[in-house]
């Protein structure tokens, strides 16, 4: 198994937290080599622990494993500059957040909040196991949709790509520039004490 590089060679905190956090970061390159289905089950066990209104746990995982009958189908769905880098994942994830109550049927004003607050929850504990997490916005929802059956109280929120951390030297040049961890804007930048005034 490749190491990844090390986040904390590149991050450092204002404020003291649980390196976890500087941990977790969105590599490209995979090997493409199989993970686990136990380690798969411990992402997902702590995805399901993540907190939700009313503990709706409006949140849903559809994948796809490379080695499984549904995997071109998901790797159709990715936008083709994710296409060049998801090939070597192993499991491909499409993320969905019920977008009613199961009790009463009325709209559920945070579903996604709350669905991303779960993968947050995946996402770290990928970090902590040393299996790489990326979510992703470029792919196609509509086509998610049709090719995945999903009914119309549900929204199509997210893709991720997971896998085992591969050389970034398999990745494109221009890929390759970006494989490393990134830093975070200041504190400073995105609070205000009261009104808006950004």
């Amino acid at each position: 198994m490749a190491k990844l590089p090390d986040p904390l060679q590149h991050r450092k905190a204002d404020h003291p937290i649980e390196t976890l956090f500087l941990q977790r970061w969105s590599p490209r390159a995979m090997t493409g080599q199989p993970i686990a289905d136990s380690d798969l089950n411990r992402l997902l066990e702590a995805a399901r622990w993540a907190p939700s209104t009313n503990n709706e746990q409006e949140w849903r995982y559809l994948y796809a494993k490379r080695t499984g009958p549904h995997w071109q189908t998901f790797f159709d769905l990715l936008a083709p500059g994710n296409q060049v880098w998801c090939k070597n994942a192993a499991v491909l994830v499409v993320i969905l957040s019920k977008k009613t109550f199961t009790r009463n049927g009325k709209p559920n004003p945070v579903h996604t909040f709350d669905s991303g607050a779960s993968f947050e929850n995946l996402a770290l504990q990928g970090a902590a196991i040393g299996i790489v997490v990326h979510g992703m916005a470029g792919f196609d929802r509509n086509k998610a949709r049709q090719s995945l059956s999903v009914p119309d109280d549900y929204d199509v929120e997210a893709m991720v790509a997971i896998g085992q951390p591969g050389d970034p030297d398999t990745l494109p040049p221009e890929l390759r520039e970006r494989e490393i961890p990134s830093g975070r804007k200041k504190i400073s930048d995105f609070t205000r004490e009261g009104h808006f005034s950004f």
